[in-house]
């Protein structure tokens, strides 16, 4: 296996004082590496950046149409949202057309992402369910697709339920690996999630920007379009106010589709260009883990190198600022000058 590299500096005056390493691959849409760094084929969790391919098996069904679900339902399903009111009233609205309540859900129950929001609740002493948990878009669409095929219900979190089943054997099939090499465990929400190599991560959004007629039944290739239009037309569901997801998609409208992971992963796909007719896609890890300051600054200066942001755009992201207790700048987080795509 190959040595992580380091992706970002943090600096102080003029003295690097700590570094974030991790590692890097994009592929064009057909699979050929454009730019890798670190070890492509390192192994880890998709985490949430699995959420548009937890949510395909659903709508091919016909699942999604069976209940009515609306194209912005469809991008909560796929979201890492934040708890603000949109999410909670929409993530309630999928589970009522598919006959549910909050009680039915099992993600668990976490204060909202967004901090004003959470405070707010906290100030006027309101406790948070399990709709402000930000997996809890998915967890309604699981629970959809378990009526919708006859599975039972109670246990759709199970990896022994059919959903998690044909779960896990598309998310083989989009990231071009076997279903027995890929190694699951429990994520935070408390659905199974997989780990993979960092390239078959990255070919997976490439299949999804793209997928293959030769590979994808035209209800499959239909259900990646719809997910796309979701991403594309309802950033602000896909995360929230102040989050990367939606930053970058607003900041490059029509062009690319983001999505977090935990623990420093961060998944891309770049709509298709005449530089890349078939889209391209990147797969990041940060090493340690880092979603606040690594991956908002590598993730910014990727793009700009490919085109996708001009150079003036998110400064405030990368280089980060770095501030003192007065809110002076006294340093910055830059991406290293290994960067050069």
């Amino acid at each position: 296996m190959m040595q992580s590299v380091i992706l970002a500096e943090v600096i102080r005056g003029d003295t690097v004082e700590s570094v974030h390493r991790g590692h890097i691959v994009i592929l064009d849409g057909e699979g050929r590496t454009v730019f890798s760094a670190g070890d492509p084929d390192f192994v880890t969790f998709i985490r949430s950046s699995a959420k548009p391919f937890q949510a395909i098996p659903f709508i091919a069904s016909g699942g999604a149409d069976r209940f009515g679900f609306t194209e912005d339902e469809i991008a909560m399903a796929c979201a890492s949202h934040s708890g603000e009111p949109v999410h909670i009233e929409l993530a309630a609205s999928m589970l009522a057309k598919a006959g549910f309540t909050e009680a039915d859900l099992r993600c668990g129950v976490h204060l909202p992402f967004n901090e004003a929001e959470a405070e707010r609740m906290q100030r006027a002493d309101e406790r948070p369910t399990q709709l402000h948990n930000n997996c809890s878009g998915k967890h309604a669409a699981m629970l959809a697709f378990a009526k919708h095929i006859g599975a039972d219900h109670a246990s759709y979190d199970s990896i022994d339920n059919p959903i998690q089943r044909e779960i896990l054997q598309l998310m083989a099939r989009f990231a071009g690996v076997a279903p027995e090499s890929v190694r699951v465990a429990i994520d935070g929400c408390a659905a199974p999630n997989f780990a993979l190599p960092l390239s078959a991560m990255a070919r997976s959004f490439a299949n999804l920007i793209s997928p293959p007629e030769e590979s994808f039944d035209e209800a499959t290739r239909d259900a990646c379009r719809r997910i796309v239009a979701a991403f594309t037309n309802h950033p602000e569901l896909i995360g929230g106010t102040g989050r990367l997801d939606t930053i970058l998609m607003r900041a490059a409208p029509g062009k690319l589709i983001s999505k977090v992971g935990a623990e420093g992963v961060w998944l891309c796909g770049i709509l298709p260009t005449e530089k890349y007719p078939s889209g391209a896609a990147i797969a990041l890890k940060i090493d340690d883990g880092d979603d606040r300051r690594a991956r908002p600054v590598i993730a910014v200066e990727i793009l700009k190198q490919l085109g996708m942001l001009s150079p003036d755009k998110l400064l405030e992201l990368s280089p980060m600022p770095v501030k003192n207790r007065r809110n002076d700048v006294v340093g910055r987080i830059s991406a290293a000058n290994l960067l050069r795509i």
